[in-house]
């Protein structure tokens, strides 16, 4: 058994002068938490939970920016303002009284933003050249720009340490400082262009500047590309001849990146989601830190402790970077220390994290819930003072993460699956195999209720006499939804849908025509099964866009199925009817959004996906016997605090509906659901 003695991971690891406590690092990143461009109070918990949880390093703002040219595209820190140096100080008193260092990543975003926000001045780059991501076109840099961007950055680091924190790093992969430096953005004719002394001039100009406005013991790291695998773009060697002159002018790690991030494609193979290798860049950064003679830091896909140790006890590098890892368990290091290893939360690599973001305006994990609601959520639970009896009807994530929470409690809890496994939509959705990583949140839940003394009982299609038989105290019901086709106005008995192709219902042949009027994974995931087993597929969709709810981290995955296997694609048309023909074969009748006319599509089958309806029948028969009839307490719920609605005295359990048994929601949803209401049980 690994101690503390023996865990790589677990050993402590100076930085310059300051000692961490292990090598377990959350690197920068942007969970978008920030108030007013503030490290306000629910910035500061989402870290000091990460902390109390055991990791050596956290690092904030992920791209705080230095100048008022460079708005943030996603809640970014604001470094030019003396306001935030209070709010720095209060955060790292509270890390550093929890044991952990901190520290910040520092930027000028360049053309990584918009030319609409903030206070829309132009944003800047070595080059005109437009950003694919952002949709910037930015102007080239002038030197009296060069000149504030500079003083911005020594001011923004000075603010820093103001702060009380331990150091900065440098952000240098897709954003101003590396435009300079890659030969792919920089295409100056003037002495900041051309040569690698030319293009690392400015750079340098601004690292030496960070240098000067703070203390010798003041750490400044650099996170940058150093290889940018792209036709024209920053080569190894050059990154790495940079980077020596880097450390020459005062840095004192290095954080690896491989790759770029300008494109939706490029950010998904540098910032890999699930489907791909484990940890795919650690050779690269074990040959970056032969190379070159300071610490080195990584993070690119460690979700486990397994691959983290071997890094570190391999020496491919000095400080494992396990930032989404900690955003699914920020008690991670905790765990591996008290020797719980196996209890941690897993991250399945869902990216979730990021993509939402931008489609809700903040960072969440796919399966922890309490992750940036650290202010009204608690990541432990404290047993209840009074045991009840719970029944729990559904096995899927909603009715997993219920009986788990309830159990935690110390409740006596049943839960009842229809299904001869759990995990109801996730296991549906887990037949894609590029997913299947979603059957972690699954066996997470399935290990912790069995560690709690949840009593599973699966292959058991509940009615309401089991449930009675139970006299429970409260009751559950988490039984989903099922595909919803009432949409069509004709022909719902003529098609099949995503649940058919990805269970293996329908075994598909000819040509398929897919109408997605949901926008969400299910569609995309029936099409990717589909497409690779050599299926003509066309993918339908009213929306203007493809699949607007997946975000930009895993739409690439999907598109690039798209584009290997020629699925055709039909934007801004609505499925109006879908009649049999004579041969067999059925008619998919598509109406323009945007012109008064009629197409027709002759396929061997239509798939439709419209989310689910509320499989709510046993939820209903058990109305009569509760004592809420069913009514949840909005008001209480959002403040954790317990339900008390009565509307039937007669009645001897309080029921609720979680999760997809309301209305057709996703994962995340599903897990709050059960996770907000169970809590003050």
């Amino acid at each position: 058994m690994r101690t503390r003695t023996t865990d790589p991971l677990l050993q402590p690891f100076t930085l310059k002068q300051l000692t961490l406590r292990n090598r377990v690092v959350s690197t920068s990143h942007e969970p978008a938490f920030a108030e007013d461009g503030l490290p306000r109070d629910r910035y500061r918990m989402y870290h000091l939970e990460k902390a109390r949880g055991g990791v050596g390093l956290t690092m904030i703002g992920g791209s705080a920016v230095v100048s008022p040219d460079s708005p943030p595209s996603f809640g970014n820190l604001l470094l030019y303002r003396d306001g935030v140096v209070p709010w720095l100080r209060r955060l790292t008193d509270d890390v550093h009284d929890a044991g952990a260092a901190v520290m910040c990543q520092i930027t000028h975003l360049g053309r990584r933003t918009s030319n609409y926000a903030g206070d829309w001045l132009p944003v800047l780059s070595a080059s005109p050249l437009r950003e694919p991501a952002h949709r910037a076109f930015p102007k080239e840099a002038e030197p009296w720009d060069l000149d504030r961007v500079v003083r911005d950055y020594a001011d923004a680091a000075a603010r820093c340490e103001d702060g009380g924190l331990d150091g900065v790093e440098i952000q240098a992969y897709g954003h101003f400082l590396d435009s300079f430096l890659s030969p792919a953005t920089n295409h100056r004719r003037d002495d900041l262009g051309g040569s690698l002394a030319n293009r690392t001039a400015f750079p340098r100009r601004v690292i030496r500047a960070v240098r000067a406005a703070v203390g010798p013991r003041f750490i400044v790291g650099i996170r940058m590309s150093l290889e940018e695998d792209r036709p024209g773009g920053l080569t190894f060697e050059e990154a790495l001849a940079a980077a020596r002159l880097y450390i020459d002018d005062g840095i004192d790690f290095i954080s690896t990146i491989r790759g770029t991030i300008e494109s939706d494609a490029s950010l998904a193979k540098a910032i890999p989601s699930m489907g791909t290798p484990s940890a795919p860049f650690l050779d690269f950064t074990a040959e970056v830190k032969r190379r070159l003679d300071v610490p080195v830091m990584h993070a690119g896909r460690i979700a486990d402790v397994a691959t983290a140790r071997h890094a570190v006890r391999e020496g491919l590098l000095d400080l494992v970077g396990m930032t989404r890892a900690q955003i699914a368990d920020p008690h991670l290091v905790a765990k591996v220390a008290a020797g719980t290893e196996d209890r941690i939360r897993p991250c399945v690599g869902a990216s979730y994290c990021l993509d939402a973001i931008y489609d809700s305006g903040d960072a969440k994990c796919v399966h922890n819930p309490a992750t940036g609601r650290e202010l009204n959520l608690p990541h432990t639970i404290a047993p209840a003072a009074d045991r009840k009896k719970a029944v729990v009807v559904g096995g899927g994530p909603a009715g997993l993460e219920a009986a788990r929470v309830l159990g935690e409690r110390r409740h006596e809890v049943v839960l009842f699956e229809a299904g001869d496994l759990p995990g109801g939509q996730l296991r549906i959705a887990a037949a894609n195999p590029r997913r299947r990583d979603l059957l972690g949140i699954v066996d997470w839940r399935v290990t912790e209720c069995k560690v709690l003394g949840v009593d599973l009982r699966c292959g058991v299609l509940a009615e309401a006499r089991d449930i009675h038989a139970e006299h429970p105290d409260l009751v559950l019901i988490a039984t989903g939804g099922m595909p919803n086709t009432t949409f069509l106005p004709e022909g719902a008995d003529a098609v099949s849908d995503t649940w058919d192709v990805l269970s293996g219902a329908l075994r598909p042949h000819g040509r398929v025509l897919v109408y997605d009027d949901n926008g969400a994974y299910p569609a995309l995931d029936a099409v990717e099964v589909m497409a690779r087993r050599g299926i003509s597929v066309e993918y339908v969709t009213p929306e203007r866009t493809l699949a607007p709810d997946v975000g930009s981290m895993n739409a690439p995955a999907y598109l690039q199925v798209f584009a290997e296997h020629g699925v055709t694609t039909t934007l801004a048309h609505r499925l109006r009817s879908v009649p049999r023909t004579k041969d067999g074969r059925v008619t998919a009748t598509l109406r323009s959004e945007y012109a008064a006319h009629e197409t027709e599509r002759v396929v061997d089958h239509v798939v439709v996906e419209h989310g689910t309806l509320p499989n709510d029948d046993l939820y209903r028969e058990l109305l009569p016997g509760s004592s809420n009839l069913g009514e949840m307490d909005h008001r209480a719920l959002l403040a954790t605090a317990p339900q008390r609605v009565v509307r039937n005295p007669e009645g001897s359990y309080q029921l609720f509906r979680i999760g997809d048994a309301v209305t057709s929601r996703n994962i995340h949803a599903a897990v709050l659901d059960a996770l907000r209401l169970c809590l003050p049980m």
